[in-house]
């Protein structure tokens, strides 16, 4: 029979370490601060990621392009387009994303 214990039964954290967690992370909610909280609790980033996430507070980065700009799904741009122009066009689907933000660019100035 395996030993199955809860969080509960055995506290990861002490009572400290939690204030010290959210203390640090509410001033300062990105990854950097979660890695330091790592390296000085000697835990994994993903164990405190974990543990702010029980307590919610954590915040989800922000997903951004390689060029630093905030990610966006085609559909919403072909939706875009729709609402620009006034009809539904399926055959904008099949246009790259670039194609797409140039013709917003276009129609909306």
């Amino acid at each position: 029979m395996t030993d199955t214990m809860t969080a509960k039964a055995s506290p990861n954290y002490s009572d400290a370490d939690i204030a010290t967690i959210v203390d640090e992370y509410t001033l300062e909610p990105t990854r950097a601060t979660v890695d330091a909280l790592s390296e000085q609790l000697n835990k994994t980033p993903r164990s405190i990621i974990a543990k702010l996430s029980a307590l919610g507070i954590y915040q989800k980065a922000e997903r951004v392009t390689k060029r630093g700009e905030a990610v966006v799904m085609k559909a919403e741009l072909v939706t875009q387009v729709q609402n620009a122009i006034g009809r539904e066009l399926p055959s904008l689907n099949k246009m790259t994303k670039a194609d797409l933000s140039f013709m917003i660019d276009a129609l909306v100035g």
